[in-house]
């Protein structure tokens, strides 16, 4: 159960927000354009990120870009 430490874990890397442009969700509430997030867990699809709300969320790769390649 790795989700119930995610808050706390070290943090992987740091991502930048390039766009909010969902086609399904309301990805606008959790996330701001050119903020930069901490990553804490990352799969092939999903990054998941501390977001505005103060939790932990998962979102499309999509969303970001690295913030090392600005």
């Amino acid at each position: 159960m790795i989700h119930q430490n995610w808050q706390t874990a070290k943090t992987l890397k740091q991502v930048t927000c390039v766009h909010t442009d969902a086609k399904k969700y309301m990805v606008n509430r959790a996330l701001t354009v050119g903020n930069i997030y901490e990553v804490k867990n990352e799969t092939e699809e999903f990054l998941f990120v501390l977001d505005n709300t103060g939790k932990v969320g998962g979102y499309y790769k999509e969303y970001f870009e690295d913030h090392s390649a600005e």
